[in-house]
């Protein structure tokens, strides 16, 4: 018998991709897994949606809880899983029937080891394939130390995604790591458990090719409708990722962290020039005085290729009238040009 593969799929307000979802991870062609569905308090079809499974296939098991939002929905499946590894869906998207076969072919018996695979990016109109930058390869050692530990954050492109999908991981890896996990963060709440469980794998693969994960791209849900409470989420983000970095003694652990601060800053930026009401160029000048951005804005040695980033990083180093008068002409043609 192998060994067992726990699917944790968070469950909120889904009914309409939810079947097509555990269709896709029920027909895997590895036979050795366990689905755990946590109802997140979805106040739709989908606690009914759940309990159908159940009730059609034993491999699956229903969890109904209070909404307490994505980190404290995986982490009850995580409690109530018995897999050697963990795998995370979310359940608007949805995997091909080889995919934990296939990652699961990498496997070994290390009990400390991450196994990533690839993604689509299904839009409206077109299917775009996403490749993890780092090199394929099997990643042990020195190797991890010299080319992953010292990069996982702080890049334009982080050489592994932080996301919790398309990847298999030891149990134990996830297991430890759960206390750095706050529930009150709900944007990049992925990398307060994927960073520190990167950071304590003894093996990590990057597979070839391997796109077998699907993402729902939704514009409209990421047209970057206004988030008043998006700064502050960055800022509790940023401290955990300070947290975890220093706990794993990780190479170069303020520069990364200056760096991702920065480049988190970002998302707050687009947040206020997109969506921002009356008052949104003060709010982003407030932005830059805080202390603890104009620290990481001093320290951070940034190299950006891409012009959008370096148009925000202008801006956001010298947020003046005319800067972020261009900045927001600059999104409005195109978002236009997007949708």
């Amino acid at each position: 018998m192998g060994r067992k593969v726990s699917v944790i799929v968070p469950v909120y307000r889904t009914g309409q991709w939810l079947d097509r979802c555990v269709s896709g991870i029920l027909a895997q062609t590895y036979p050795e897994i366990e689905v755990i569905l946590v109802d997140d308090g979805s106040p739709d079809e989908c606690p009914a949606l759940c309990d159908a499974w159940a009730g059609k296939d034993g491999r699956v098991k229903v969890i109904h809880k209070e909404n307490g939002g994505l980190t404290s929905a995986w982490m009850a499946g995580v409690s109530a899983s018995t897999g050697e590894y963990l795998c995370f869906v979310d359940s608007d998207d949805w995997i091909d029937k080889e995919m934990i076969e296939g990652l699961m072919a990498a496997a070994s018996d290390c009990q400390a080891e991450v196994l990533c695979g690839n993604y689509v990016q299904e839009e409206k109109n077109r299917s775009i394939p996403v490749i993890q930058p780092l090199k394929p390869g099997v990643y042990e050692g020195d190797a991890l130390r010299d080319k992953v530990f010292g990069r996982l954050v702080g890049e334009e492109k982080r050489p592994i995604t932080l996301s919790r999908c398309m990847k298999l991981f030891s149990r134990k890896l996830i297991e430890d790591n759960m206390h750095f996990c706050d529930p009150s963060i709900v944007m990049g709440e992925d990398m307060n458990i994927t960073l520190p469980a990167l950071l304590d794998a003894k093996r990590i693969v990057i597979l070839e090719g391997a796109c077998w994960y699907h993402y729902l791209f939704l514009w409209d849900s990421m047209a970057h409708r206004y988030n008043p409470r998006l700064q502050e989420n960055l800022l509790l983000l940023n401290q955990k990722m300070q947290e975890v970095l220093k706990a794993k003694h990780a190479p170069d652990k303020e520069g990364q962290a200056d760096r991702e601060f920065v480049l988190l800053l970002f998302l707050e930026l687009k947040n206020q020039v997109r969506g921002g009401k009356k008052g949104w160029r003060k709010r982003i000048r407030r932005l830059r005085q805080n202390p603890e951005v104009a620290g990481a804005l001093n320290r951070a040695r940034l190299t950006l290729r891409l012009r959008e980033n370096r148009i925000l990083y202008r801006t956001l180093k010298k947020p003046d009238f005319w800067h972020l008068t261009g900045l927001k002409l600059l999104f409005w043609i195109y978002d236009l040009r997007k949708r």
